[in-house]
């Protein structure tokens, strides 16, 4: 039987619902979920809960975050802090997987107010069924940290 990934997520409010909805969804198919919050639907601030799950990522804890608000800008330009986390902002399955085979994404960026939420599903498969090729794409990826 094939092991699972670990995976991180979290929002803000805009995300909350998709949040749940993509939980139920992982968990059914097996994933280990840790969800980073929110756990309502109360306004935050997405710095609170995108900066601890890239923190857990980047440590490895988990194997791949994702995080969704409105429009997916906030939450990967704070991941994206980390240097570690290579966060993507995705709409279409198509460009989930080309983040991860050539940019070795490892933190999904959901625009919940821009798509519809089958479409977080589709995306989020392609996302976590793909995987870095590596070759002239890692020396890409290499050139990326400035630390």
């Amino acid at each position: 039987m094939e092991r699972k990934l670990s995976i991180a997520i979290g929002g803000d409010h805009a995300g909350f619902s998709y949040k749940l909805q993509l939980i139920d969804f992982l968990e059914g198919d097996g994933y280990k979920i840790k969800d980073f919050g929110p756990h309502s639907e109360a306004s935050v601030d997405y710095p609170d809960f995108a900066h601890p799950l890239s923190s857990a990522v980047e440590s490895g804890e988990y194997s791949l975050g994702i995080l969704i608000c409105g429009s997916a800008n906030g939450v990967a330009i704070t991941a994206n802090k980390h240097q570690g986390i290579r966060a993507a902002i995705c709409w279409l399955p198509e460009i989930a997987t080309l983040a991860r085979q050539h940019n070795n994404a490892n933190v999904l960026c959901l625009p919940a107010r821009f798509i519809a939420i089958e479409d977080a599903r589709d995306i989020t498969q392609a996302f976590l069924n793909s995987t870095f090729e590596g070759g002239r794409h890692a020396k890409r990826v290499n050139k990326i940290s400035c630390g």
